[in-house]
């Protein structure tokens, strides 16, 4: 029987049957409880509550389940080879979760970095390492998520690349500025793992379990070599402890804001420093202002072990050239201003033209890779059935149009969509010898004509398809442990990677789960229910 005790001593529940609605209640509950005392810097109360997390069983199954059953890499083995576990399994591992400062190391696993021809170091840890990672982070995540600063969005709940984006929108939208933008050498590689732990300040037995995953060392085939320094990419923890150690950046930059020549808090608010993970970028209107930044954030830097990458830092203007180039990239986006007549200039709050028009627009590297992935696929089913041709399209289309979709995309899509079908019809034409079967392969559909489809209805999404629709940057601090879920779950259904049917049902469920009656979170897994049509 796949059983294991729960919260009653005197009853036993197997793994099917487990009430995963009343266990994310009562770990959540705790969740926000650990967010507003360390909110009020209440470190004493942030202890406890952490202690009682990491002890509770409701917490210890939620962080099983997200590394076996719902983690996308669950089936990716570490060190011990295993890679998946049974329902019996897991309730064991659930029994034996606990911070014992024993830990494996992780297995070295060598990937491409998209996009480029680098390759990037994975360090897999086992599933019991990653399980009590996860529920560590569990307790972790929310005392810092009432810390970190309102203009850090990478690896964070609730926050996401286009909320960066637009933070970088607003931040020059009505004056041209000067920008610096960064890449941190190898952050996850070179974090030093002393000034991490001194900053992390937990108590000692969570302090001897972290230090241990990040002294864990990785195997490389049979060598074992030790880590030193970093913490391994691919740990479900790492993310946060990256946050954690660039945490205080933005804050650096707004103290040396408060001592230039004017009123402090205009001073503040005139200078950006906006980060996504290890990218990010420092926006001022002064030159020698946002050179200085660079300096003082190149030595707070070194203070964690880090330094700036200097092939990937640069300065450029966002309407003046600076070398030949306007504007800069950042997460895939071009962002640059415009001049422009009075009549399409953006305005100023008193309505005068401003003489310029900030358009972003996804980065022409973005827009090559994008279609040279198309190009492999299509060449990769010369001798294919069409329907599944396009059943791997779809989901590039849909995924590439979804993330530009809140930005001015729609001339690119459309030469995206004319490009593909140049290549489809060099698909048709080698599989007809020579020959393009129209009729064979394209369609009319509705009043749409030339639609690449099949007999019995299976069609290519277009990118052109996909709606231009605005985001809504996250509010300022908001976090989804302050327990607003009115808002959290309406942006749940806004977020642009969500599908537009799954948008429209969670906007129709009013953000609320059918299925369990919670409310939808950021990091949530939805799935369709075929019978009522509503996703849970």
């Amino acid at each position: 029987m796949n059983k294991s005790k729960t919260l009653n001593k005197n009853q036993t529940v197997e793994w099917k049957d487990i009430n995963w609605r009343k266990l994310e209640q009562v770990t959540f509950k705790l969740q926000k409880r650990i967010f507003r005392a360390s909110e009020r810097g209440d470190v004493k109360a942030v202890r406890k509550l952490q202690k009682t997390l990491i002890r509770s069983w409701s917490a210890k199954c939620i962080a099983v389940r997200r590394v076996t059953q719902d983690n996308q890499g669950k089936n990716t083995a570490g060190v011990d080879g295993v890679k998946s576990l049974t329902p019996k399994q897991r309730m064991n591992l659930v029994g034996r979760l606990k911070l014992t400062g024993k830990v494996k190391p992780t297995r070295r696993v060598i990937i491409p970095k998209p996009g480029t021809t680098e390759t990037r170091p994975l360090g897999i840890p086992t599933i019991n390492d990653r399980a009590l990672q996860a529920l560590v982070k569990l307790a972790l995540e929310p005392e810092w998520e009432a810390k970190f600063e309102p203009n850090s969005y990478g690896f964070r709940p609730g926050r996401s690349c286009h909320d960066a984006i637009d933070a970088i929108y607003n931040s020059i939208k009505q004056k041209a500025k000067y920008v610096l933008d960064a890449d941190i050498s190898k952050c996850f590689d070179r974090i030093d793992h002393k000034a991490l732990i001194s900053k992390i300040q937990t108590y000692p037995t969570l302090s001897r379990q972290i230090k241990s995953w990040l002294k864990a060392g990785y195997m490389d085939g049979k060598e074992l070599f030790l880590t030193n320094n970093g913490t391994p990419q691919g740990g479900v923890i790492s993310p946060l402890l990256a946050n954690i150690a660039l945490h205080g950046m933005e804050e650096r930059v707004k103290q040396y804001a408060e001592t230039l020549k004017g009123q402090k808090s205009v001073n503040r608010e005139s200078l950006s420093l906006i980060r996504y993970a290890d990218d990010f970028v420092i926006i001022h209107k002064d030159l020698n202002v946002v050179k200085k930044c660079q300096e003082i954030i190149a030595e707070w830097l070194s203070d964690m072990g880090l330094e700036l990458k200097p092939s990937k830092t640069k300065l450029t203007h966002t309407l003046d050239k600076i070398d030949g180039n306007v504007g800069f990239e950042f997460l895939g986006f071009h962002i640059q201003q415009h001049t422009t007549g009075n009549y399409r200039s953006a305005k100023n709050s008193q309505g005068t033209p401003l003489g310029f028009k900030t358009i972003i627009t996804p980065s022409k590297t973005k827009i090559k890779t994008h279609l040279i992935k198309i190009a492999e696929v299509i060449d990769n089913h010369k001798t294919a059935p069409q329907a599944a041709l396009i059943s791997q399209l779809n989901p590039i289309i849909r995924g590439w149009s979804n993330y530009y979709s809140t930005v001015v995309s729609k001339e690119t899509f459309s030469k995206v969509d004319h490009l593909t079908y140049d290549k489809l019809r060099a698909w048709a034409r080698m599989r007809g010898k020579g020959n393009i079967n129209k009729n064979k392969y394209w369609r009319t559909v509705e009043d749409r004509n030339w639609c690449f489809s099949t007999e019995d209805g299976l069609e290519l999404l277009t990118h052109s398809s996909t709606p231009i629709v605005r985001h809504t940057k996250v509010k300022g601090e908001a976090s989804p442990f302050d327990g607003n879920w009115t808002y959290w779950s309406k942006r749940r259904g806004e977020y642009p990677e969500t599908p537009t049917r799954v948008s429209k049902l969670i906007k129709k469920q009013k953000g609320i789960c059918p299925h369990c009656g919670l409310y939808f979170t950021s990091t949530d897994i939805v799935e369709v229910g075929t019978q009522s049509n509503q996703y849970h």
